[in-house]
């Protein structure tokens, strides 16, 4: 079928909206008809060196129009949110961890299929697809049913779009990953999308110390706005003595959204004896040190992909959680018309909005 999509035609370049061509699905996919997609800073981190011409795009919502003949549990008119894709045979993912699964780079950032073939194509030429399992800077996906998640229709498809990733990322790293005591403290180095769903859902866990960290300060603001019992702006203010400030025997958890050796050492140094610190950010340092001080006393630092969830438990009750009040990301979002994708990176990039949020 002919579908509209953002084709990024060289790294670094500008996204085009040009008709290409999408396959039918094969036996274990779902094509989806797309309603809004999230922008994320992973989007645009491989826009600047993924194999051209790319579709890419990883925060879809839509509705099902049609289903591969093993596909189960997933119907045509199903309102459907998207996440990462994963191979379902390994020890990970048959452990319920789908997230660090032994081909995730393969199935993800390949640019195509498992089996080598990619369900777009332009004049006859392949273009690279499948990204996250998605590509989704178009009309329509063809997606691997394991990255499909049903929800309840009465569902805002424009606010769930990005659950699949940023939003799941920084809530799945607090409430499955951390997972802090009732009265616990934490800290999260970046305000954006992901650092403020994990403010959200330390609320939700019941955490008693909720710090902020960023350069931003309306980020902080909106961070207190949602959770957040204190905000540190580290543009002005050296972020460690305000920290101990407010944690004189330092914090139980911390997270880095920022991807930044920095900012990660102090993450690191902020965390009290058995401290835990999650990284979930993809940032500018390609490598993070520390002194080894830091860990002698039984802090540790673990990774975090894709908040560690399961999307199709995870994902729903967070959408519930959403529908509850309790979980309102809906106060980060801004909306584009699809046509608006260059504006919208622009807006990104500069730190204009939470969450860039394209709808079709």
């Amino acid at each position: 079928m002919r579908i509209t999509a953002a084709v990024l035609d060289q790294a670094k370049g500008p996204f085009t909206l040009q008709e290409i061509d999408l396959a039918d699905p094969g036996p274990d996919e779902v094509l989806v008809r797309v309603d809004s997609v999230g922008i994320c800073g992973t989007d645009l981190e491989f826009a600047t060196f993924f194999n051209t011409p790319a579709v890419l795009g990883h925060e879809g919502s839509g509705v099902v129009e049609q289903v591969g003949d093993r596909v189960t549990g997933i119907a045509v008119g199903d309102h459907v949110t998207m996440s990462f894709a994963s191979c379902g045979s390994c020890p990970t993912c048959l452990g319920g961890h789908p997230a660090y699964c032994h081909r995730f780079d393969a199935v993800n950032f390949s640019g195509r299929r498992p089996d080598g073939t990619s369900a777009l194509s332009r004049d006859g030429e392949t273009v690279n697809g499948h990204f996250l399992g998605q590509s989704s800077f178009a009309s329509h996906v063809v997606a691997p049913a394991r990255a499909v998640v049903p929800i309840d229709k009465q569902a805002d498809l424009r606010v769930v779009a990005p659950f699949g990733c940023g939003f799941g990322t920084g809530a799945g790293a607090v409430l499955n990953v951390l997972r802090p005591p009732v009265g616990s403290s934490l800290v999260v180095f970046g305000a954006g999308a992901v650092g403020v769903a994990a403010i959200m859902a330390a609320k939700v866990g019941g955490c008693a110390t909720i710090a902020a960290v960023d350069v931003n300060a309306d980020k902080l603001d909106t961070a207190r706005l949602l959770g957040a019992t204190h905000g540190v702006h580290s543009a002005t203010e050296d972020p460690r003595d305000l920290l101990r400030a407010i944690a004189p025997y330092g914090f139980d958890f911390a997270i880095d959204t920022t991807g930044r050796e920095d900012v990660l050492r102090t993450a690191v140094e902020s965390l009290g004896p058995l401290g835990r610190a999650a990284v979930v950010g993809v940032g500018p340092s390609e490598q993070m040190s520390f002194d080894w001080r830091s860990i002698l006393n039984g802090r540790t630092v673990t990774g975090v992909i894709g908040g560690d969830s399961l999307p199709q438990v995870f994902l729903p009750r967070l959408i519930d959680l959403h529908a509850a009040g309790r979980f309102p990301v809906d106060r980060l979002l801004t909306h584009f018309p699809f046509e608006q994708i260059n504006e919208a990176v622009a807006a990104v990039r500069a730190g204009a909005v939470g969450k860039a949020v394209l709808t079709f």
